[in-house]
């Protein structure tokens, strides 16, 4: 994002930024750092003459744990523009392998760059490595992906799912695949947002069961349910 710097003017108030934090994930109001921020103003021809005014600035996350830096650029309303680093898609990472995480990871990472096409070819990478990493069979995606619907026990939507974002990553690839009307920014986050549950189903449901399994009382001949627990 570029912010034109016609006219800096000295600021003698800091605007006022709530957001989420890139590093910790607290929501709060951050806290100015550095002095006061930069205000700038511009004209914008191409919508007739308006001016436009912006706050440039650093902030610190108000967590004491944290303490992160963020950039920032807002508006003259205090609606923040852009952030740096920027906010990401918070998603359980337990139980998932290294090589599913990391495309899935770089995926969200792009998108919170609005790099959109990027991370559409990611969540595609991210459906190839959960093939690879259950041993599917197949000359192309969409054959393993029929084979993974074999190998692992998930809803069937989910599998569904998987052939249209198989689909989402072809025309990010291929200029000449038209099945989406385009990929912006509500594809991915739908698509970001199914494939969280793909790897819950894949790679996490099995795990909390088992940890739910564990918090069962364990009966021994002495320790007995009551008529109440039954």
């Amino acid at each position: 994002m570029k912010i034109t710097l016609d006219n800096n003017y000295k600021n003698d108030r800091s605007a006022n930024i709530a957001t989420k934090c890139p590093h910790c994930g607290h929501f709060g109001t951050f806290i100015s750092v550095a002095g006061n921020d930069v205000y700038t103003q511009h004209t914008e021809h191409h919508i007739g003459r308006n001016i436009i005014d912006n706050y440039l600035g650093i902030r610190k996350c108000p967590n004491h744990k944290c303490k992160g830096h963020l950039l920032f650029i807002a508006n003259g309303n205090g609606d923040v523009l852009l952030t740096s680093p920027s906010e990401t898609i918070p998603f359980d990472k337990e139980n998932i392998p290294s090589k599913v995480l990391n495309a899935f990871e770089e995926a969200i990472k792009c998108h919170s760059g609005t790099c959109f096409i990027a991370s559409a070819i990611m969540i595609r990478k991210t459906l190839e490595e959960i093939c690879i990493d259950r041993g599917t069979i197949g000359k192309n995606l969409l054959k393993k992906l029929e084979d993974l619907g074999s190998k692992i026990l998930i809803p069937q939507e989910l599998l569904i799912g998987m052939n249209e974002l198989r689909l989402l990553g072809n025309d990010a690839a291929h200029i000449e695949a038209q099945t989406f009307a385009e990929i912006g920014k509500e594809e991915i986050e739908v698509s970001l947002e199914f494939t969280k549950e793909i790897l819950k189903a894949v790679y996490q449901y099995e795990n909390l069961l088992a940890k739910l399994r564990g918090l069962k009382t364990k009966l021994t001949p002495d320790n007995k349910p009551d008529k109440h627990s039954l």
